[in-house]
């Protein structure tokens, strides 16, 4: 839960840092790397800032991709706390 919750607050970072970026006309933080960021842990926390902040919400990739590591790591967390 503790790794759970550190990717949870890098990938609100992230999703945040990159609409500004994206608004000011910055270097701006890759697909790939927001994607790895949710696959370790991050998707909910992203998809959640991503619908509040309206950033990426027309990518299909992002809103396909990410309830589906949600759904991932929910099933993680329920093999890891019943089964194992």
């Amino acid at each position: 839960l503790i790794w759970l919750g550190t990717m949870s607050i890098i990938a609100v970072i992230m999703t945040v840092y990159d609409k500004r970026a994206a608004r000011k006309g910055r270097s701006r933080i890759s697909e790939k790397a927001l994607m790895l960021e949710a696959f370790f842990g991050g998707a909910t926390a992203m998809y959640t800032t991503m619908q509040i902040i309206r950033h990426k919400t027309k990518h299909t990739s992002f809103m396909v991709g990410l309830p589906i590591f949600i759904i991932v790591h929910i099933a993680l967390i329920v093999f890891i706390v019943f089964v194992h």
